[in-house]
């Protein structure tokens, strides 16, 4: 309210200082021309809450002034302002009828008021320009307005969609390493209780592999956490139990990786031309995960890994297990997982059940620097 009673004022003023100067050919103030004043005076204080319904009252007032002859630069200086907030704070189609509306009864009062007073005429066409002044440059203005809204709204939608996108990021990298080495944790533990009483060594090499899984899993949380921060470790940068901080995994650490798990793994892996770290990351992570859902949900204590360059510059990766299996589309977050990563650089993945009984998961990777 505060802004609206100083415009109110020194618009008032002004006004007010112009109708009583009285000019040379103009009439007179008196009572009714202040009257006309105090209304106008008083719908000016609703020019930003209801800027349509004060721009009719002092246009009135404006008229009023002109049919009855009074001259002033000024004098319409109050519907100037309301009709600058009419398109300020309105939209195109209101603007334009009230536009149309303002100009004709502009030109209107001129004509009037030549015939009343018997002064020479202005061109009607000069004053019916004159409301539409405002409310150009009110239209002008609200465009910019709903521009920057725009262009907020936008950065926002970004910024919204880039959190996501970060988010689901996050846990496809968590999952991937945490249930890999969980699962193979929870399937030598059990082996471990199994044998404990009747073959104490094999629980105790149980054991050994379950440390190790643990070790390996903290030695990839650091990996995952440092890659996701943006801060690579350097060779100097301590990580747990002071080693350094790893690289992200490669394909030719899967020998290590079918070694871990907790089955009789098949690799035929036939190295190629340098790829694309995430390409290769990627496809670690997929034979990771898919090993994973195989200890998890297959009979099957055999599986084979295959990754290979196919015609064409593409990488394709297979993992298949003999099953048989429980459903697995829709169980988890592991397939989800597993197409996200195949699609976040560009390539493809297909999975199922096989004819045989048993479960094949397939990606198509791009070997190639489009890999995104």
């Amino acid at each position: 309210m505060g802004k609206e009673l100083l415009l109110t004022l020194a618009v008032g003023a002004l006004t007010a200082a112009d109708l009583a100067s009285n000019v040379t050919g103009s009439r007179e103030d008196d009572w009714v021309s202040w009257a006309v004043f105090a209304v106008s005076a008083v719908a000016l204080l609703g020019h930003r809450r209801r800027p349509l319904a004060a721009a009719v009252v002092t246009g009135a007032g404006s008229l009023t002034w002109t049919v009855l002859g009074h001259l002033g630069e000024l004098l319409n200086l109050p519907a100037m302002v309301c009709l600058y907030y009419v398109a300020e704070r309105g939209d195109r189609r209101r603007t334009l009828r009230v536009a149309v509306v303002a100009a004709l009864l502009s030109g209107a009062a001129a004509v009037v008021a030549g015939q009343e007073t018997g002064r020479p005429v202005p061109s009607p066409v000069l004053e019916m320009a004159i409301p539409l002044v405002p409310l150009l440059l009110g239209e002008v203005i609200r465009g910019r307005h709903e521009l920057a809204r725009r262009a907020d709204q936008e950065r926002a939608r970004e910024t919204a969609r880039r959190v996501r996108e970060e988010r689901v990021r996050i846990a496809r990298e968590l999952h991937d390493v945490i249930a890999h080495t969980v699962t193979a944790m929870t399937v030598q533990a059990g082996v471990a209780l199994e044998a404990l009483d009747t073959r104490p060594e094999l629980a105790r090499t149980a054991l050994r592999q379950v440390r190790a899984s643990g070790r390996e899993a903290v030695r990839e949380l650091r990996t995952t956490v440092t890659i996701l921060r943006d801060e690579p470790g350097g060779p100097g940068e301590p990580g747990t139990a002071g080693e350094p901080v790893a690289p992200a995994p490669r394909l030719e650490q899967l020998p290590e990786l079918v070694g871990r798990a907790p089955l009789d793994v098949t690799l035929h892996h036939t190295p190629g031309d340098a790829l694309p770290p995430v390409v290769e990351l990627a496809a670690y992570r997929i034979v990771q995960e898919a090993l994973t859902n195989v200890v998890k949900h297959s009979a099957s204590r055999h599986a084979a890994v295959s990754v290979r360059t196919v015609a064409g510059g593409s990488l394709l990766v297979e993992v298949v297990d003999e099953g048989p299996s429980a459903p697995r589309p829709g169980t988890g977050f592991g397939l989800l997982g597993m197409r996200e990563r195949a699609a976040a650089v560009g390539g493809s993945l297909e999975y199922g059940a096989l004819p045989s009984g048993g479960f094949r998961v397939r990606a198509t990777l791009p070997t190639r620097q489009e890999a995104r």
